[in-house]
């Protein structure tokens, strides 16, 4: 099954949902900024993304910009920086397997259900 970390909010992540949708795909939908991800579940997103934890960041977000950009962090910094306040995390996040895409542009979630 397709898992996707998704913010109701976010018309991005609502696309995403409705290009699955469209495909048939059933999903399991995250809302991670209610069900916020764990350190070792941020750590998995990183590997099966094949990116570096400063690339999970909404760098545009106006927290990251009041309390973190500028700031030498590391990649144990950064992943509990995100776990401490989840509205950093990228959206949407498309799992399939022991791959995943960051769903910008919407587009790229094809290449993840072929």
């Amino acid at each position: 099954m397709i898992q996707v970390y998704h913010n109701p909010k976010c018309s991005k992540s609502r696309e995403c949902l409705a290009v699955l949708d469209a495909s048939g795909h059933d999903c399991e939908i995250v809302k991670y900024l209610e069900e916020t991800p764990d350190e070792s579940e941020i750590k998995t997103l990183v590997e099966k993304l094949g990116i570096k934890p400063i690339d999970l960041i909404r760098t545009k977000e106006p927290l990251w910009k009041e309390k973190f950009q500028g700031r030498k962090l590391t990649s144990a910094q950064i992943i509990k920086a995100i776990v401490k306040n989840p509205i950093l995390l990228e959206r949407p996040i498309v799992i399939h397997g022991d791959k995943a895409i960051i769903g910008r542009p919407v587009d790229r979630v094809f290449d993840i259900i072929g």
